[in-house]
């Protein structure tokens, strides 16, 4: 059966040459524009093709370097080599208090994202206008435009060994999880925008757009809430007004009641960024474009569905850096709170359940140990990882201690409890410190 479109094609391909533009976030056309004296913006692959094809990595080594050299604003620097000995690369711009980290294409199959971040780091880099001037001034944009080099190279979900990045964020086996393990660790981010695609299932799960919270009930309320008020009241409406539909990821909904019919995905694994990213108090959001194509056209034509998924994906964007706009101020308070709550060491650690699936009682730590002591052995085979956590520890005898009263009090737990389903290692329960 051919599926018909839900939206005006006019709305849709005015998106999308936007986006095959590479107009600002942030400005107006010509506010963005600059002088006509002004050297031509620098382009990706995708867009000199027309999105008949996804920039390649020499594109995107040579588009950075060519943005970097014609802004101030810009850095660019290597932060990891991967398994293959490519660059995983961290683009900076703006000197903000407030900083945001744009993770795109974890899975290297999911190229839409990484699209989407290269163009808008050039367009922030180059404006001249008020308003982003403005923001940038308020706001350092830290962006990863390939999160999985391997992967994309290969088009492939995992990276060269197979593992799919976006399960790796406690154990950190990856260079690449490491990587952005270190840098939500050094660099603090209030909010983790985390870039992604996803295949349909009609008539019950194919919207232009799908978005999810971090469910992980370890999540102070603040930063869930906060996270909350992203997806629903920023980046989902912006997909609405520009002409594309957007529900709750991994949730299938009945499409004539709208109501929920089975959830297929989006728990609250805490090894799932998104859900990391809760636990280690900053705001944080997955974004899914559909990546099937929505009608014939777009069968014969693949740079329709291209455009179409890289438009999608800079429309949210709009909504996420109009929310840090306007919700700045508590979205620096919510973070700032969390990440002190853990010193009053107080309340349960959940060891499961989600924000929409209660805990079982067996899940709950209601009254946890003060610290989890680990063996010398122990602690040389995690003792990377807890440092890449940002987890601290005390020597203990022949061994360490590792207390929850510090700012990633949860965490500690979930990496060493001997109940918890992903931890690293199982420490010994300490109940008197």
């Amino acid at each position: 059966m051919t599926r018909t479109l839900r939206r005006p094609r006019r709305a849709l391909l005015a998106a999308a040459g936007a986006a095959a533009l590479g107009l600002s976030l942030l400005a107006a056309p010509t506010e963005a524009a600059g002088s006509a004296a002004e050297p031509p913006a620098p382009r990706t692959g995708f867009e000199t093709s027309g999105g008949a094809r996804w920039t390649t990595e020499a594109e995107e080594t040579a588009f950075l370097a060519a943005v970097d050299r014609g802004s101030a604003r810009l850095t660019v620097r290597t932060v990891a080599t991967t398994a293959q000995g490519r660059p995983l690369r961290l683009a900076t711009v703006g000197t903000g208090p407030t900083t945001v980290l744009l993770i795109c294409s974890q899975h290297g199959d999911e190229p839409a994202g990484r699209e989407a971040c290269l163009t808008t780091l050039r367009d922030l880099a180059r404006a001249r206008d008020h308003t982003t001037r403005s923001f940038l001034a308020r706001t350092t944009v830290l962006v990863v435009p390939t999160a999985n080099p391997d992967g994309r190279e290969a088009n492939t979900r995992g990276n060269s060994d197979g593992i799919d990045v976006n399960r790796d964020h406690l154990a950190l086996r990856t260079a690449e999880s490491r990587a952005l393990a270190a840098l939500v660790r050094d660099r603090r981010p209030e909010l983790i925008y985390d870039l992604h695609e996803y295949g349909a299932t009609p008539p019950y799960y194919d919207k232009d757009l799908l978005a999810l919270w971090p469910r992980n009930l370890n999540t102070d309320p603040r930063v869930h809430d906060e996270s909350h008020t992203l997806s629903e009241a920023y980046v989902r409406p912006a997909a609405g007004r520009a002409g594309y539909d957007s529900g709750i990821y991994g949730i299938w909904t009945d499409p004539l009641t709208g109501k929920p019919v089975r959830q297929v995905a989006g728990d609250g694994q805490e090894r799932i960024l998104r859900n990391t990213a809760g636990i280690k108090h900053a705001v944080g959001l997955l974004v899914e474009t559909r990546e099937d194509a929505l009608d014939p056209a777009e069968q014969k034509d693949p740079s329709l569905s291209h455009r179409r998924r890289v438009a999608t994906q800079l429309a949210a964007l709009q909504g996420a850096f109009a929310y840090l706009d306007e919700h700045r101020g508590r979205l620096v308070a919510a973070t700032a709170r969390a990440r002190h709550a853990g010193f009053a060491d107080q309340g349960p650690v959940f060891l499961g359940g989600a924000d929409n699936d209660p805990a079982e009682p067996s899940e709950i730590l209601q009254d946890p140990p003060c610290a989890y002591w680990l063996t010398g052995a122990q602690y040389a085979d995690t003792g990377d990882e807890l440092d890449l956590h940002g987890i601290v520890v005390r020597r203990d005898g022949d061994g360490v201690l590792v207390p929850l009263r510090q700012s990633q009090r949860a965490l500690v737990a979930l990496l060493l409890d001997p109940r918890a389903a992903y931890g690293i290692t199982r420490g010994e329960p300490v109940e008197r410190c």
